[in-house]
């Protein structure tokens, strides 16, 4: 029974803390995911007493947004008012601006030293030369069979220690009552978010490593509880009277929403500007059109795509609709490429084209001779016998590499883009089942290829086919960077797009596959139509068509098309980097630039998320802040693509939205703090400085332009969707998440009603909905004028 409750409040303790994804799959997601079940006021609050962090935007940046009217002033004061705050907004200004950061003293420091040691050494994914000995025992077993060779932890021998990890737990906790142990189990799990939270990761995935290195959260309390009566540390969390911080988070609460709420006023005032709307006249005869991801850098390049030509843009999530895991040629491991919420029900490798064998023996020589140097390498400069001289002996080629990379960043980027061989020429992508043994390697059925090729142009309510058409997925391309897989596409789980995209237009064009769409789907594809894979440079926004298979008959009109591709580069790099001249030059510098601690923005500034026709935003430059979903309500019939758009998208865009946040209102909890002091430990993770917790998002680089001036806004996740009210109601009364998320506000939810005008209504809370004109009232203010008098003196 004692292990029963134990086991029960570390299930309940787990929710204070998230998942840190590794930096090879970094997937921007909400840290506080676990709060979700509570009102998001009240669960930032929570989560500011677990892990002494901030979580509202400081003085400063409502300041800067107040005096440049992005918080308009009617908005902020009727909540203010509605709130029993009745003074003026500068008042309430000053007294935020009065309030002290209280430095709250880590008591715990040297346990969380001791336990980051043990981590570090155990987690190790092959960066360290000597590997801990024992590992596939498990974290408790190994580290109860070592710890007597730790001096600090004072254990002779590994009889003085519990078997199991189950036994210590009870050991150590035989005294206290269910409720301390959640609590304390709350306190020792926050302590340390970001290793804690790659145990959380580690057992949730199942990974390779986790498979043959275990470790659970369990074996982690136990050594570390175990440890802290060994030593004489303080089990429970120590008694601190904290500041009135109810009432000076109500009113940053305040300001928080009244920004939230004047940028959605701007959007509906936006919308009414353009006169284009989905009741007009179809599209004419686009001469293409191209699918990007719905990624908020796509807005940019698809306006400047459609002012090249007669160009008809999509968006879509960046996986393309098959949640699959990917081989490629260079590489035996399978890594994910669908959002990390989908389990992967496929795996596609590369094959040889046809004709192409000679190509492909060539091209798995090089690799595997390359495979060889770098080994050797690695090898050279670690053993200690050939350091020395190693280091002696290549030391003017490294010199001399150094200087070109720092000087001619670009030039060799540009080389290097000659010289690779690129993948589409020698390899077609082939997909298998993947979900179970018996079915690993087999080919998919002819319904199921239909079933991929269906739901895509179902949830972009495709009518009409160009002769050309493009999916393009992305990625980035950055040096030096640890974090770089945040900048590739969040829907393939930090993945470049192009495996994806390649596998969607090989199956969109098979003739089998095209006749059952026509004669059971209604999807008329034309003889003419060519489906294609491509990739976008979120970098240098180039646009690289895959287009070896295409047959000769295409060839002309594919060359126009990147022939403007390049002038959409051109375009969209000037206005990304705010130069004249030279800008795809400058692209490419920053892309390659080892020392360049910005190689671009990624998805900052992100605040909204848009379901509906291109038609209705086609003609706004949304300043890449917004993602962008195609969806049509009238082909729609079922709302099921509907649902499925806010069952995944929707969620995920959620996660990225609220890593932005968190990583910007406290980038030292919550983000991966400055880039100048990283060293990544284990292949998986950063540590500042020299040691210390694993850092669980992103770099203050990312969201920031300097120590003191942000570049991030941090609001919440605004969701317009063009729909029937009804339908949309009716999704979230029939999803218990989705209703969580937006009656406790992680999400801000608008419709905009094509029954009603195009009337735009607000999701309130319990299925209820108010014209975006009326103001939302409060119904309760726990605030008072005398209390805030108190508090600013």
């Amino acid at each position: 029974m004692i292990t029963q409750n134990i086991q029960k409040s570390i299930s309940e303790a787990s929710q204070v803390i998230g998942k840190t994804w590794p930096l090879y799959s970094f997937v921007t997601s909400n840290p506080l995911s676990g709060y979700e079940r509570l009102p998001f006021k009240e669960a930032v609050q929570q989560a500011k007493g677990f892990l002494n962090a901030q979580v509202f935007p400081e003085t400063s940046i409502f300041r800067h947004a107040w005096k440049t009217g992005e918080i308009d002033h009617k908005e902020l004061k009727q909540l203010l008012a509605e709130n029993g705050l009745l003074k003026s907004p500068e008042f309430y200004l000053d007294l935020l601006s009065a309030q002290k950061q209280v430095e709250i003293k880590n008591t715990a420091h040297k346990i969380d030293r001791i336990m980051a040691q043990w981590l570090s050494t155990f987690l190790d994914e092959g960066l360290a030369e000597w590997e801990m000995p024992g590992k596939e025992e498990g974290f408790y077993n190994v580290w109860r069979k070592l710890a007597k060779y730790d001096a600090e932890l004072k254990i002779k021998n590994a009889q003085e220690i519990p078997h199991t990890a189950a036994e210590a737990l009870t050991l150590v906790l035989k005294d206290f009552t269910e409720a301390e142990i959640t609590s304390l189990f709350k306190y020792h799990l926050a302590a340390l978010p970001g290793w804690t939270g790659f145990i959380n990761y580690r057992t949730a995935s199942n990974s390779t490593w986790q498979q043959a290195y275990p470790i659970t959260l369990e074996e982690y309390l136990a050594v570390r509880l175990f440890i802290c009566k060994k030593l004489n540390l303080s089990l429970l969390p120590p008694k601190s009277v904290m500041p009135r911080e109810n009432s000076i988070g109500q009113i940053q609460y305040l300001w928080l929403k009244a920004w939230e709420k004047s940028w959605q006023n701007k959007l509906a005032t936006a919308l009414a500007k353009n006169k284009l709307n989905t009741t007009e006249k179809e599209f004419n005869s686009p001469e293409a059109q191209l699918v990007f991801c719905i990624d908020t850098r796509s807005e940019l390049i698809r306006r400047h795509v459609e002012s090249t030509g007669n160009y008809e843009t999509f968006g879509y999530a960046g996986f393309f609709g098959i949640a699959m895991d990917y081989n490629t040629a260079n590489d035996t491991n399978s890594r994910k490429s669908c959002p990390p919420i989908v389990p992967s029900a496929y795996v596609v490798t590369e094959a040889a084209q046809a004709n192409k064998g000679n190509q492909h023996l060539a091209h798995s020589k090089k690799n595997e001779n390359l495979k060889f140097a770098n080994y050797f390498l690695k090898r050279m400069k670690n053993m200690l016998p050939s350091a020395f001289g190693f280091v002696e002996g290549s030391g003017f080629f490294y010199g001399m590499s150094l200087i070109a990379r720092t000087l001619k960043p670009g030039y060799l980027y540009r080389i290097k883009q000659k010289k690779n061989t690129t993948y589409e020429h020698i390899y077609e992508p082939q997909i298998h089942h993947s979900h179970s043994k018996e079915a690993a390697n087999s080919e998919l059925s002819l319904s199921e290829k239909v079933s991929i090729v269906k739901s895509a142009f179902d949830l972009m309510g495709w009518k009409h086919f160009a002769q050309v058409v493009l999916f393009v997925g992305h990625g980035s391309h950055s040096a030096n960077n640890p974090f770089s897989s945040s900048l590739d596409c969040g829907a393939c789980a930090a993945s470049p797009g192009r495996h994806n995209a390649r596998m969607l237009a090989k199956l969109a064009n098979l003739r089998e596959v095209r006749e059952v769409l026509k004669e059971n789907h209604q999807f008329n594809i034309p003889d003419s139509t060519v489906f294609i894979g491509a990739e976008h440079n979120t970098t240098t926004d180039e646009i690289v068509i895959f287009d070896s298979l295409i047959p000769e008959s295409h060839h002309i009109k594919l060359d126009e098309i990147k022939s403007n591709l390049k002038a959409a580069q051109l375009t969209a790099t000037r206005e990304r980097l705010h130069v004249t001249e030279d800008s795809i030059f400058l692209a490419q510098d920053k892309a390659n630039n080892w020392g360049e601690t910005r190689p671009e923005w990624g998805l900052a500034k992100n605040a909204g998320f848009i379901v509906a026709p291109r038609k209705l935003t086609k003609n706004i430059n949304l300043d890449s802040r917004y993602f962008l979903h195609s969806y049509d309500w009238e082909t729609d019939t079922t709302g099921k693509a509907l649902e499925g758009i806010m069952q995944g998208p929707m969620v995920v865009t959620q996660w990225i939205n609220n890593h932005y946040y968190f990583s910007t209102v406290d980038n030292k909890n919550f983000g991966g703090g400055t880039k100048i002091t990283h060293n990544i430990t284990g292949h998986f993770g950063v540590v500042q400085g020299n040691g210390g917790d694993l850092k669980m998002g992103l770099p203050l680089q990312s969201v920031s332009l300097s120590d003191n001036e942000t570049y991030h806004q941090p609001l919440r996740l605004s969701v317009l969707i063009k729909a029937p009210l009804e339908r949309v109601n009716d999704i979230i009364s029939r999803n218990q998440h989705l209703q969580t998320l937006v009656d406790n506000e992680w999400i801000y939810l608008l419709v905009m009603n094509p029954l009603k005008n195009n009337k735009i209504e607000r999701y309130t809370a319990g299925l209820n909905w108010k014209n975006l004109s009326k103001e939302e009232t409060t119904k309760e203010s726990s605030l008072t004028e005398e209390a805030l008098e108190e508090m600013a003196f």
